[in-house]
């Protein structure tokens, strides 16, 4: 693997199910320490990615095809993606603003398992944002220019126009054009279809599905962003049908209890000191949900 590790191979296969990367390490305290012991210049305010995950007991993390860092904001969740992301060198959507620490950093990690086959990527809500405002903006594009052509339609129709030389033919097509069809058809000839327009929720899941095409390791960053409760849910089935039958490995930072409750995935509670597996049930994001339905129970159960 390009980016280290002791050469024990991961590539658990078992009825489709692959693991491409088994375990990655991340400086522990002392590592962090004589790095900053070597340094000469102290004028930073921030040493980012140093000194957020070793102060929480974060240095080593195990894998399953399914596996999920909980916590709660701070906790280290999306550093730890960002992290494993460069390591291991996968592809990303939207750029990512590295500071100068970061190749040293990276240094002193290294990860276990085969080496993330072509198209593992990591996903974050940037991505996602970018990609529907690309989508607005191509069909911002598209309307603008529909409007100019309506102008021109127009403009052509009744135009006092004669054919002089050569150099007036594309005109004369233009305006023979305008004067045989009706404006509807002048405009769709002349331009393309809007993007299919969807919800902001639609949207960010048909970017999961064309991005995730199987087997591929891919880290995504609190996907849930953007999704409603029942997106949510497809989601969950979607992702797990993907590890179950085509060969995907996930790493998921969420605070979604739909895409906690994943069967068999193993969560990572950063929360916890030190941080440890624990079951989606235990945790205490869910529990605040249980909680509040709980203390409303009536208002779904009155008869009415």
């Amino acid at each position: 693997m390009s980016s280290g590790g002791a050469g024990k191979t991961a590539g658990k296969e078992n009825a489709g199910i692959k693991t491409y990367l088994s375990e990655f390490r991340f400086p522990s305290p002392d590592e962090e320490w004589q790095f900053f012991a070597g340094q000469r210049r102290t004028c930073y305010d921030s040493y980012y990615p140093f000194q957020v995950l070793a102060p929480r007991g974060v240095e080593r993390l195990e894998f399953e095809p399914v596996t999920i860092l909980y916590g709660g904001n701070g906790s280290g969740k999306s550093t730890a993606l960002n992290v494993m992301a460069e390591k291991l060198e996968l592809e990303r959507d939207a750029s990512f603003n590295k500071t100068g620490f970061f190749p040293d950093y990276l240094r002193l990690c290294s990860a276990e398992g085969d080496r993330p086959p072509k198209g593992s990527r990591i996903v974050t809500s940037d991505d996602v944002f970018a990609w529907m405002l690309d989508l607005r903006s191509l069909n911002d594009g598209i309307d603008r220019k529909r409007e100019d052509l309506f102008g021109q339609y127009l403009d052509a129709k009744y135009a006092d126009f004669k054919l002089e030389s050569l150099d007036d033919y594309e005109r004369l097509k233009t305006v023979n054009a305008a004067r045989r069809d009706s404006q509807s058809r002048f405009v769709r000839q002349r331009l393309m279809d809007n993007v299919r327009t969807r919800s902001n929720g639609e949207s960010a899941f048909l970017y999961f599905t064309q991005r995730i095409t199987g087997d591929a390791l891919y880290l995504l960053d609190e996907p849930e962003n953007s999704l409603s409760p029942a997106r949510q849910l497809e989601l969950a089935d979607f992702l797990l049908e993907s590890a179950r039958f085509y060969g995907c490995q996930f790493i998921i930072a969420t605070h979604s209890p739909f895409l906690l409750a994943l069967r068999g995935a193993r969560i990572y509670d950063l929360d916890a000191d030190p941080p440890r597996p624990r079951r989606w049930t235990e945790l205490e994001n869910v529990q605040v949900y249980q909680r509040f339905f709980a203390d409303h129970a009536g208002e779904f159960f009155d008869g009415e």
